[in-house]
C-alpha cells in the first residue's frame, strides 16, 4: 500500500529539480555568453598566386616575335640571294657581306705571315683574296669563322633597341665602304637608298625597328657558306666558294663536304647566338625603351 508523499518531500524534490535545472542552463548559456564575447575570427589572409618559375632561356613576349621573323627572313635571304632578279635588288648587302669575308681572309693572312697580292669583290662574281705565304688552311678558314661571327653579333641586335643602335654604325659603315670600288650606279642608288632606310629607322617607335635591319643583315652574314656554296654550285660565278678551295687544298674531299661541315657549324653558331639573346636581352618593354633612351634618343 502506497502511502502519500509528505510536505518536506514534495520541498525537497522541487529544491533538486530547481537546482538541475539552473546546472543545465549554466551548461549552455554560459558558453554561449563567452563565444558571444570572443571577438569574431578573421578569415585567413588572402595570398597571391605563386608566379610560375621563369627560365633564363624561355623568351619573354618581346622576344617570341624575333624567333618568328628571324625564320621569315632566312627563307627571304636565301631567295633574295638565289633568285637572278632579286639578286640586284640586295647588291648593296651581299657587297657588305663579301667584303667583310674577304676583309677576315686578309687579316689572317697578315697575322700568319702571308703577303696579300690582290683582292676583289663582286656582288656577282663573289670574292677573292689571293695570297702569298701565310698559313693557308687557317686564312681560309678565317673567312667562313668571321662572317658567322659577325652576323651572329648583329643578330643580338635583333633583341633589344640599345644593341641594334650600336649595329648600325657597323652596317652603316660595311655599306659605305664597298662604294669606293663601286662604279654601278644602281648599286651605288641601292647604297644611298639602304643607308637613307637605316637613318629613318631610328626615328620609328624610337629606333625600334632597327632590330629588324639587323636581325635582317646578321642572318645573311651568318649563313654566308651556304649562299657561297649555292653561288658556286649553281650559278657557276666566277670566283670559287670557300668549299671548292678547301677540296683544292685537301684533295681527298669534296666541295660538298665542306659545305656541309660549315652549315653545320653556322646552325651551331646560329642557334648559340639566338639563346644568348633570350637570356641576356630579356627586357620589359620599359625596360628596353629606357635603356635605349639613354643613347643617342629619338622619337
Amino acid at each position: 500500500m502506497l502511502q502519500a508523499p509528505d510536505r518536506a518531500s514534495f520541498r525537497w524534490l522541487a529544491t533538486s529539480i530547481t537546482i538541475s535545472t539552473m546546472f543545465m542552463s549554466l551548461l549552455f548559456v554560459v558558453p554561449a555568453v563567452q563565444a558571444a564575447a570572443r571577438p569574431p575570427v578573421s578569415p585567413p589572409p588572402e595570398t597571391s598566386p605563386t608566379p610560375a618559375p621563369t627560365y633564363p632561356l624561355t623568351p619573354n613576349s618581346l622576344q617570341i616575335p624575333v624567333l618568328y621573323v628571324a625564320v621569315i627572313f632566312f627563307v627571304l635571304d636565301f631567295a633574295l640571294w638565289a633568285l637572278p632578279g632579286a639578286r640586284l635588288v640586295i647588291a648593296p648587302f651581299k657587297l657588305l657581306t663579301i667584303g667583310w669575308h674577304e676583309l677576315c681572309h686578309m687579316l689572317v693572312a697578315l697575322l700568319t705571315g702571308g703577303e696579300i697580292i690582290s683582292v676583289s669583290i663582286d656582288p656577282n662574281n663573289g670574292g677573292c683574296t689571293r695570297v702569298e705565304g701565310g698559313t693557308p688552311a687557317a686564312i681560309l678558314s678565317a673567312g667562313y669563322i668571321g662572317s658567322t661571327l659577325f652576323g651572329a653579333g648583329l643578330i643580338l641586335g635583333g633583341f633589344d633597341i640599345l644593341a641594334a643602335k650600336i649595329c648600325s654604325f657597323v652596317i652603316a659603315a660595311g655599306l659605305a665602304i664597298p662604294l669606293i670600288l663601286v662604279r654601278d650606279k644602281l648599286t651605288i642608288i641601292l647604297t644611298v637608298f639602304y643607308e637613307g632606310l637605316l637613318v629613318g629607322f631610328w626615328f620609328i617607335d624610337h629606333g625600334s625597328a632597327l632590330r629588324w635591319y639587323c636581325l635582317f643583315v646578321g642572318i645573311m652574314n651568318v649563313f654566308f657558306a651556304l649562299w657561297d656554296y649555292l653561288d658556286d654550285a649553281y650559278f657557276k660565278k666566277a670566283n670559287d666558294s670557300d668549299c671548292t678551295q678547301y677540296s683544292l687544298l685537301y684533295p681527298k674531299t669534296k666541295p660538298n663536304h665542306w659545305a656541309l661541315v660549315w652549315v653545320t657549324f653556322e646552325i651551331i653558331i646560329f642557334i648559340g647566338f639566338i639563346l644568348l639573346g633570350i637570356a641576356e636581352l630579356k627586357r620589359t618593354e620599359d625596360q628596353m625603351y629606357s635603356e635605349a633612351a639613354s643613347f643617342l634618343p629619338t622619337r
